[in-house]
């Protein structure tokens, strides 16, 4: 699937200064997804299941480092201390829900769900749906949204 309207194209060098900014790490995958997108939309191919439970969402745009509105650096400060530490913001839906990558213990390389809506002082995992082992299978997963007939 191809992501279009990324911001600008990433060098490795990037990356390292913007982990090295934030004190954190990417994964292996998200970095190789950074180099080849640095954010942008799928376009009609949005829609994720959550869980059963949870129903669908919609993908609105993969955030980028240093990509106009929809900034890494921006959300990875805003989300700091709403949701567990292991986790970075990554994408978000139209609804402000939050798509996450785990960066560290068992959550590493996975994507997570992150419901702003049962948000909860303790940064805990009660309102995170796990959606898939990496950025490349939840990539993988979306499918097209339904036209209106």
């Amino acid at each position: 699937m191809k992501i279009k309207n990324s911001g600008r194209k990433l060098t490795y060098e990037d990356i390292i200064s913007f982990e090295d900014d934030h004190n954190i790490k990417f994964t292996k995958l998200y970095t190789k997804f950074l180099l080849e997108n640095n954010g942008g939309d799928t376009g009609e191919n949005n829609i994720f299941k959550i869980s059963d439970n949870q129903g669908e969402s919609v993908l609105d745009v993969f955030l980028g480092i240093d990509f106009k509105h929809y900034d890494l650096s921006q959300d990875i400060d805003i989300y700091s201390g709403r949701m567990p530490n292991e986790f970075i913001p990554i994408a978000c839906d139209p609804g402000g829900n939050i798509i996450c990558l785990g960066i560290k213990n068992e959550y590493y390389e996975k994507i997570y769900f992150w419901d702003h809506e049962n948000e909860n002082e303790d940064a805990d995992m009660s309102n995170m749906y796990f959606l898939a082992y990496n950025i490349y299978e939840f990539i993988a997963n979306l499918r097209e949204c339904p036209q209106p007939e």
